[in-house]
């Protein structure tokens, strides 16, 4: 099935939009592939040139040579049909109908937390952007950001040191980090986070793609920070979106006339951010009244997830980093995973060292 739901991106002229439109009459993205063209003519949308694009062999050969790369990079999909979908883009009009992602940490976890702002951070946003991380590991937010230089790195390096979690969202395949200078910092975002993506492996980053981006980073988070931002940028653009999704959004007051303060105080003048005073004013807005219970994991400490170990294993190993002991009953709500698989992958997993199980059926990592 991930070979058709790959295969419907890769046709010419058929976007977001259309691929919804195409399974909505058809009922499976295998079944656009083998509807007759005279039932593709008769949806909305759809005309001759798209209706012979469909049918064009070459798409799915092309299909067939991502998936290969995205089983090669140990990486998944995320159609928006699937149920482990991220619930929070699943109702936007402009979500992405597919999504590649490499890493561990919940799609869907349930506090996250934008961070974005100018590649040309000062020592005060970089401050600011700490400040604000450290202040959500008691609630064990997910941080969320665009890998870029600035603010975003800052964000994803201070996750890691806190041992939050951190997704960043690419404008390139997963493959692909840009810029490279953050290829070490990805490396380790991989391990205690995630790299997502829209686009396929292979795609090196484009002008059009970054405005793109932001809004996934937007669509993800409870609540959008701009920490630091110029009068024009694509920090204004996530804020933008994060307006037009209902999100939470604040921004860092700044010193006047300081260059990347313009965008920040313009916002708060607009009334199209809330000003960030303290790191309460977050944790109010988006009424997180009291931490998580789960245990904290700083660098020092963290274990990296193994690399030989199989889609589901990688989730099962993850759902038990974020809780700490699970249940096999929840373990298995949580995963998707029927109970009977469950219970023979956490049998594999036991024998090899990676998990220990306790009284009453539970299971922690080793």
């Amino acid at each position: 099935m991930s070979l058709y739901k790959i295969a419907l991106t890769l046709v010419p002229g058929v976007g977001d939009v259309l691929i919804r439109q195409l399974v909505s009459y058809c009922g499976s993205p295998e079944a656009v592939f083998n509807a007759p063209p005279a039932k593709l003519l008769k949806i909305p949308g759809i005309g001759e040139v798209t209706a012979r694009a469909v049918r064009q062999p070459t798409v799915l050969t092309e299909a067939e040579r991502v998936l290969k790369q995205v089983e090669k990079l140990n990486a998944r999909i995320f159609f928006y049909t699937d149920p482990d979908y991220p619930s929070r883009l699943r109702g936007l009009y402009d979500a992405p109908a597919l999504m590649y992602y490499a890493g561990t940490a919940d799609l869907n976890a349930p506090r996250m937390i934008g961070l974005v702002g100018t590649r040309q951070a000062t020592d005060y946003g970089r401050r600011v952007t700490e400040e604000i991380v450290q202040a959500m590991q008691p609630y064990g937010a997910t941080v969320v950001s665009g890998l870029a230089y600035g603010i975003d790195i800052a964000a994803h390096r201070a996750s890691l040191a806190c041992g939050l979690p951190t997704i960043a969202v690419m404008a390139s395949g997963v493959d692909v980090i840009y810029p490279s200078q953050h290829q070490k910092t990805a490396n380790e975002i991989g391990a205690l986070g995630g790299l997502l993506t829209e686009s396929r492996p292979g795609v090196k980053p484009d002008a059009r793609l970054f405005p793109a981006r932001n809004r996934i980073i937007a669509g993800l988070s409870d609540v959008v920070v701009v920490v630091e931002a110029a009068a024009k940028g694509g920090a204004l653009i996530t804020a933008e979106y994060a307006n037009n999704y209902h999100r939470e959004v604040f921004a860092v007051p700044g010193q006047l006339n300081q260059a990347f303060s313009l965008g920040c105080n313009k916002l708060i003048r607009e009334n199209r951010a809330q000003i960030y005073t303290r790191p309460q004013d977050l944790i109010e807005a988006v009424r997180w009244d009291k931490p998580t219970d789960a245990p904290l994991h700083p660098r020092t400490a963290a274990p990296s997830l193994p690399l030989d170990v199989t889609e589901e294993e990688s989730q099962i190993l993850s759902l038990l980093r974020q809780t700490g002991d699970c249940h096999i009953d929840d373990l298995s709500w949580k995963s998707t995973i029927p109970m009977g698989q469950l219970a023979a992958l956490l049998l594999n997993l036991e024998f090899r060292g990676f998990v220990r199980s306790l009284p009453g059926k539970k299971y922690q990592l080793v």
